[in-house]
Parts: C-alpha cells; structure tokens; sequence
C-alpha cells in the first residue's frame, strides 16, 4: 500500500517556471523536478551561456532541492539528463556531471537528446532519490 504524497517547495530553491513541485516523496522515494539553469536568487537574469555554466546551475539548483530535504548527492539512485545539442554537448556536459560525485558512485543514468527545453536552455536534469532508513 502506497504512503500519502508529500509535496516539497524550497523558496531557496529557483522560482517555478511551471507548474510543478520541487519534489515528490513517498516511502522515502524523492522524485526531483527536472531543473532548468536558472539563477536561484534573480529569476529574470539570462541563462549562462554554454553548457558548462549551464549544467553547474542546473547541478547545483538539484542540490539547493536536496538540501531542502535534508539529503545530499549521496542520496541519489538516478538521473536522467535532456540535451538540446547532444552530439555537441554531451562530452562536455559529461565532464561537469560526473565533477559532482566520486567516480566510483555515480547514480543509474539516462541521456536523450530533445529538440527543446523550457526557457531555450540546453540541459535540464532530474533525480530520484531515497532517505536512508
């Protein structure tokens, strides 16, 4: 039997440009809204150029939702990631990714090349996760 569904919104968190919540959780199991590289503290400032910049942002906004839940990276079972410009950009996305977790932890992942993402960004990613029992 399902638990009830907790609904999490950080204000610390970037401000929503749809209409979702930061993260899902039920029996322990956090489903992270896919995040844009957005400025978490001035919504109306432009995306960074690159997708070196871009997937810091959008890394490091995953983690302002993770610290609002009181986990960490270490909590983390999967990622997917969506590319705008895969062949272009996913070795160099790769490389920022994979500078955020020890190389011999990384979470499950999948990688798909979209045509479009919200707010003309070039990536956006999203996590599940699990709270320790």
């Amino acid at each position: 039997m399902m638990s009830n569904l907790i609904f999490h919104n950080f204000s610390e968190a970037p401000q929503h440009v749809a209409p979702f919540s930061h993260a899902v959780e039920c029996d322990n199991w956090i489903q992270l809204t896919g995040q844009m590289p957005t400025d978490p503290n001035i919504t109306t400032m432009p995306l960074s150029a690159g997708i070196e910049r871009q997937t810091r942002r959008v890394m490091d906004n995953l983690i302002i939702v993770l610290n609002g839940l009181g986990l960490r990276l270490e909590n983390v079972l999967s990622c997917r990631v969506f590319l705008t410009e895969f062949k272009r950009d996913y070795e160099i996305m790769n490389n920022v990714y994979q500078s955020y977790f020890p190389c011999d932890r990384l979470p499950a992942r999948t990688c798909i090349g979209v045509t479009d993402l919200a707010m003309d960004a070039l990536v956006e990613i999203d996590m599940i996760a699990r709270r320790p029992n």
